[in-house]
């Protein structure tokens, strides 16, 4: 019997829900052309699931989503919601609880799409960002001494275990070897300034390196990858980095590849339950109008097919994408795109049928 997969939705808040309808309108359109079956389950965590509540998501959901073979998400943010309480009780909690340890961010100029660097094209701009997700910074270690007094003191710590950075990197050079283009992986880090953090990312990244003789190790300073990533794009195949300087360069990364309504990424537990997510956030002014532009959405669709094993699905959804972009679309910014948004989906659920 065929595999069925299971995938937990959640549109989550804003325009989550409008991009989301349009990702699982080419998910049908992808199933109905290779043949492969899914289950969908829907959630309404968010900002008016806590609002209605006050719980932002229940304890059993972590245990819930272990069951299922991917989360899709749209977005998390909601303007009556205080920052951070979402992120933190959704977003975080699923990273950790699901020991998503990867965040996978590739970083594509598609045909069509403009970037804002001069005399860059698609063949210049194709990379992929891997992201350690479940340490470093975001780990919450730390604390305060003497809130409100004039003595305060704040200490946040970076925490970097040996198993966390090993398979962080070990994904990566799997990954570079699956990804099969100039085979290079570029470690981003500070090792002349975060002397214990990154002389154990440089140790081990050196150490795993050895069982990759066919991959060219790299390294690079935080603050020079950000300025090659500008200057010099086409120098990159592959960047590994921490949970901090990951969350900074992937941002960058968006910018040169068209901005936030093409970029997608994937928080990945190899053995385990990813989820899947547009990147742009709920962009709640534009909420309800049908004029935000659902390919990041689409696109972290194909991702998780990808990673669920359905790659021709996953190829077909991206080549659908690309025609769209190349033959259709005049710009990707919400409002200018020349269709709306369910429009925009049904052309990609169009060429997926008929390429």
């Amino acid at each position: 019997m065929a595999k069925v997969w299971d995938i937990a939705v959640i549109p989550g808040d804003g325009t989550g829900p409008e991009v989301i309808a349009e990702g699982l309108k080419v998910l049908r359109a992808a199933a109905d052309k290779m043949g492969f079956s899914y289950r969908l389950s829907h959630y309404n965590y968010g900002g008016q699931h806590y609002l209605k509540t006050g719980e932002v998501m229940p304890l059993s959901a972590i245990e819930e989503f272990r069951h299922v073979d991917a989360i899709y998400l749209g977005a998390i943010g909601h303007p009556e919601v205080k920052p951070g309480i979402l992120e933190k009780g959704i977003l975080l909690n699923l990273r950790f609880g699901l020991d998503q340890y990867i965040n996978l961010r590739p970083v594509k100029l598609y045909p069509g799409v403009d970037t804002p660097l001069k005399d860059k094209g698609p063949d210049d701009i194709d990379f992929v960002v891997v992201r350690e997700n479940t340490e470093g910074l975001y780990c919450g270690s730390g604390g305060f001494f003497k809130k409100g007094t004039p003595d305060e003191m704040a200490i946040q710590e970076s925490v970097n275990t040996r198993s966390g950075v090993e398979r962080c990197i070990r994904y990566a050079l799997e990954y570079c070897r699956k990804r099969n283009k100039a085979k290079k992986v570029t470690l981003c880090g500070k090792t002349n300034v975060l002397t214990y953090a990154f002389d154990l990312w440089e140790r081990v990244f050196h150490e795993v390196g050895t069982e990759y003789p066919d991959i060219t190790l790299d390294y690079g300073h935080v603050d020079a990858v950000c300025m090659w990533m500008i200057k010099n794009p086409e120098w990159f195949d592959m960047i590994v980095t921490d949970n901090m300087f990951g969350d900074i360069i992937t941002d960058l990364g968006a910018v040169i590849q068209g901005g936030l309504g093409i970029a997608a990424g994937g928080n990945i537990n190899p053995q385990g339950t990813s989820m899947f997510e547009p990147i742009g956030g709920s962009a709640p002014k534009y909420a309800g109008k049908g004029i935000i532009n659902p390919l990041a959405a689409i696109i972290a669709c194909q991702m998780m097919l990808d990673f669920l094993g359905e790659s021709e699905g996953a190829n077909l959804v991206e080549r659908a994408v690309i025609e769209v972009l190349s033959k259709h679309l005049k710009s990707l910014e919400a409002g200018k795109m020349g269709y709306s948004t369910g429009e925009v989906g049904d052309l990609v659920a169009q060429y997926i049928h008929t390429i």
